[in-house]
């Protein structure tokens, strides 16, 4: 798909970029080439007249600049959370522009020096912006190429450029450096065509594995996140919340803060706060605030919360269908339903929500650990009835964000108890404030029933989900007679809910390959040769004959182990994950053995880094699989941090191995999310067929494996 075509896709659901005036843009840039590029179709580049005198509104989204000492900065919206595109990004650039990696820098995230993007989150950045990316460093390629042949008075076709010089192919004597070509140039085009890019036989970056540029600076400390800020005179806030999510502030005793110096009550609507310059006194003086709450109440629980959900959301509509249920029941030999359950799961980053700012005159300046920059400074600016221009949100790592770092409470926070304060404010949410106010995956239900014949085919398949979306649920499987329902209500839940990594992918995957492997075991079919036999894209096929193969799924197994398939489509790519599991029947623990993922994703840009984000999205699964549950009664939050709240962890991890298919001449998919999204199906099945025990709620714990034996 050409790229304008794909960023199209991207900007569907997303207000259209903010205008910058070109004039201002090209004042803040030094000299050097400069080639400015759109994700969107939105924002087509538009005329700059020579003299100035014609003042013109553009729309980016990006800009590369090749400096005058001959590196490169590369401006993107994108933020770095740990998916590596920190180094990705420069690695097709570095390709295409025919210099090092390490020529490269990163400016990302930066609402001061960045033009504007719409988030990162999706995974979405390899597949948008990687093309786009590589074609702005071909065009700047191309006007080196140009000034080189100007300069060196031989013809274009003569010269080849690598690593930043340009020589005369039959003399490489006769040489220009890029540097030499920038310096005291100011040479500004926009990408208004797609520059000819290099075919995978021509690579000598893109599909080599580079570890994370990164990556020293995050081992050795040196990599700065929000609380590592430090600005004078800047104090530390502690808020004093509710344990019942939802409350609304009644009154206020701040009596018990008499005994503590230097302390400042910050007392804003519903937001109660203390500042200090030491962060324990900050936190010792909040408990001495008393706070009388109205706590709504909801009669509801961890239980009772998937009846009351299914009861309360009654309107729907179709995603997709096709042929007739009726005649797909009547041509059905057997006919199947079930009910799919999973409940709340929490992101659990490392880095919890922070923020550190200042009003500096007329400005706020902030850094946030956020995936939205700019929708955090909209939200700011729009707070503080302040322009957006006026509000600046710096670079920063972000230490995880899964979703859940879309959105940017604890920035407004922050900034308003620095403007009540008039201090440079850091606020820094504890594990327990993360835990109630963290976007949790929502609770859903899955209704599923399936009909296939003698011959082990299916002919009907009925999926109405509940609260999960309809992300990844597009059959692969040729199933003539079909419907998928999607159920949602707005402000159903008894908490906030949100994005979660693969947002609901991983529960309608759960529940479809469950199901699916329900329906081989009726008819007496191998799971894996059932689904063979059902496919109808040849993709998903190609990449589950490859996860089979690696895995050797005909391997006979030992006594008490299963084996188990969940095949999934995210972001552009096929997965097609196996586990192998041991179940103690007598306890119904459940130990992970080993797990084989398959993936289609096009283009491999960085295999070690396709490799770690497979690596991580699978032990993530395993978390929301075997452990992750948010334990609540009415709004109240029991699960508070990670004591209460099981996650995967080395001991309980298995050997884990990715492969890919290889298609370095097409497109780059997503890979940040797919992978996770069959851990739970995978696990489900490997379950039942180790001991029998079909559990159909999401985490498999022992308890659920125990009472589905003795069924």
């Amino acid at each position: 798909m050409e790229a304008d075509k794909i960023t199209q896709l991207y900007f569907s659901d997303v207000n259209e970029p903010v205008r910058y005036d070109r004039r201002k843009f090209l004042k803040q840039l030094g000299k050097g080439i400069i080639v400015i590029f759109s994700l969107s179709e939105l924002s087509l580049l538009q005329g700059w007249s020579q003299n100035n005198t014609q003042e013109k509104q553009i729309d980016f989204n990006a800009f590369l600049r090749v400096n005058e000492d001959g590196t490169v900065d590369c401006f993107t919206g994108k933020i770095e959370m740990g998916q590596g595109i920190i180094t990705s990004l420069a690695q097709v650039l570095a390709e295409e522009l025919e210099v090092g990696i390490n020529d490269v820098k990163m400016i990302m995230g930066d609402t001061d020096l960045c033009p504007y993007d719409a988030g990162t989150w999706g995974s979405l950045t390899t597949r948008f912006a990687d093309p786009v990316i590589r074609a702005a460093a071909a065009e700047a390629r191309e006007i080196l190429m140009d000034i080189a042949s100007k300069k060196l008075n031989v013809p274009i076709e003569n010269l080849v450029a690598k690593n930043g010089v340009i020589y005369v192919k039959d003399d490489s004597s006769k040489k220009i450096t890029y540097a030499q070509l920038t310096r005291g140039q100011k040479i500004v085009q926009s990408l208004t065509k797609k520059p000819e890019i290099k075919k995978a036989k021509d690579f000598k970056l893109i599909g080599k594995s580079i570890i994370s540029t990164d990556a020293v600076a995050k081992v050795t400390g040196k990599a700065q996140y929000t609380g590592d800020i430090k600005l004078p005179e800047m104090v530390y806030a502690n808020i004093v919340r509710s344990s019942v999510f939802g409350s609304k502030k009644i009154s206020v005793d701040s009596s018990g803060l008499k005994e503590f110096k230097g302390i400042e009550l910050i007392d804003d609507g519903d937001l109660v706060a203390v500042v200090h310059s030491d962060p324990e006194v900050s936190y010792k003086a909040s408990k001495k605030v008393k706070v009388i709450w109205d706590e709504p109440k909801l009669n509801v629980d961890s239980e009772s919360i998937f009846n009351y959900l299914e009861t309360n959301i009654t309107s729907s509509s179709v995603f997709e269908n096709s042929g007739d249920l009726e005649q797909g029941r009547t041509n059905s030999a057997k006919i199947i339903e079930a009910k799919y359950l999973d409940g709340y799961k929490a992101h659990a980053a490392m880095e919890t929500h922070s923020a550190t700012c200042h009003f500096q005159e007329n400005k706020l300046i902030m850094w946030a650990s956020t995936q939205t920059p700019f929708g955090t400074r909209a939200e700011l600016a729009k707070t503080f009835n302040m322009p957006e221009e006026d509000v600046i949100v710096k670079q920063i790592f972000v230490g995880g964000g899964f979703g859940g770092k879309i959105y940017n409470q604890q920035a407004v926070e922050a900034a308003k108890i620095s403007k009540k304060c008039g201090k440079p404010v850091q606020l820094v949410w504890s594990r327990r404030e993360e835990f109630m106010y963290d976007m949790f995956r929502p609770a859903a239900i899955i209704n599923t029933k399936a009909g296939v014949d003698s011959y082990g085919k299916l002919n009907l398949w009925e999926f109405d989900i509940y609260c999960a979306g309809t992300r990844g649920t597009k059959l692969f499987y040729n199933v003539p007679h079909n419907r998928t329902r999607m159920f949602n209500k707005n402000d159903v839940h008894p908490f906030g809910t949100g994005a979660w990594r693969a947002p609901g992918n991983n529960t309608t995957t759960f529940a479809r390959e469950s199901h699916i492997d329900v329906m081989a075991h009726s008819v007496g079919i191998d799971a894996l040769q059932f689904r063979l036999n059902n496919l109808k894209d040849d993709n998903m096929r190609a990449t589950l004959e490859l996860a089979a193969k690696t895995f050797n799924w005909d391997k006979p197994k030992k006594e008490g182990h299963g084996y188990g398939i969940a095949l999934g489509e995210d972001a552009g790519t096929c997965v097609a994950l196996i586990a192998e599991v041991f179940v103690n029947k007598k306890t119904g623990e459940v130990k992970p053995i080993r797990i084989v993922c398959g993936q289609d994703m096009g283009q491999v840009v960085n295999p070690h880094g396709a490799i770690l984000q497979t690596e991580g999205g699978i032990t993530m699964g395993l978390g929301y699989a075997l452990y992750e549950d948010i334990e609540f009664t009415g709004r109240t939050i029991k699960s508070w941090g990670f004591s209460s709240y099981k996650f995967t962890q080395f001991s309980n991890t298995p050997p884990i191995e990715c492969v890919f298919i290889d298609k370095m001449d097409s497109k780059p998919q997503g890979g940040g999310e797919p992978a996770i999204i069959c851990v739970g199906g995978a696990i489900a099945n490997a379950v039942f067929d180790a001991c029998g025990a079909r559990v159909n709620r999401l985490p498999v714990t022992p308890k659920r494996i125990l009472e589905a034996l003795k069924i």
